[in-house]
């Protein structure tokens, strides 16, 4: 069993403080294996939001997109070519920067950006100087460009 809050009904405590009327909220239940119990007292509101003001979106990668980016990521780095990268989830753009060593520019960039998404395509791939190397709607096409670099760099 276990001690949880409940409400602003109380049972006068039982101990040494029994004669000065101190009252406690105290409700036992039984919390099963596998269950987790609902600590948050019962005359408690859930806070409500700041009117006027949304949370602000912010455009991400989805799992299937990272682990595509992150496998090509992994084949560089084990031929020694990349050595960090860094994630940028931003209100327009999510980014993924590639580095060849920590204290340095990204000598690539992979952005999406979802109001391309009906025109050039929402994924591109960016080198060092800004140059736009690759952009389309497909991210495996688009990364497709820094693959063949990879196979440069092996032969």
């Amino acid at each position: 069993m276990q001690t949880i809050l409940s409400g602003d009904r109380g049972t006068q405590r039982k101990g040494p403080r029994q004669g000065r009327g101190v009252f406690v909220a105290i409700s036992r239940r039984l919390i099963l294996p596998g269950r987790t119990p609902n600590l948050r007292p019962m005359n408690m509101q859930t806070p409500t939001p700041f009117p006027g003001r949304r949370a602000e979106e912010q455009v991400a990668f989805q799992r299937p997109e990272l682990s595509l980016i992150l496998g090509l990521y992994g084949r560089f780095v084990a031929a020694g070519e990349w050595r960090d990268y860094g994630i940028s989830h931003l209100r327009d753009v999510a980014i993924f920067s590639i580095f060849r060593r920590t204290a340095e520019q990204p000598i690539y960039r992979v952005e999406k950006r979802p109001k391309l998404r009906a025109k050039q395509g929402m994924y591109a791939v960016i080198s060092i100087d800004g140059q736009v190397l690759k952009r389309g709607h497909d991210l495996r096409t688009v990364l497709r460009v820094l693959e063949r670099k990879l196979i440069r760099a092996v032969e």
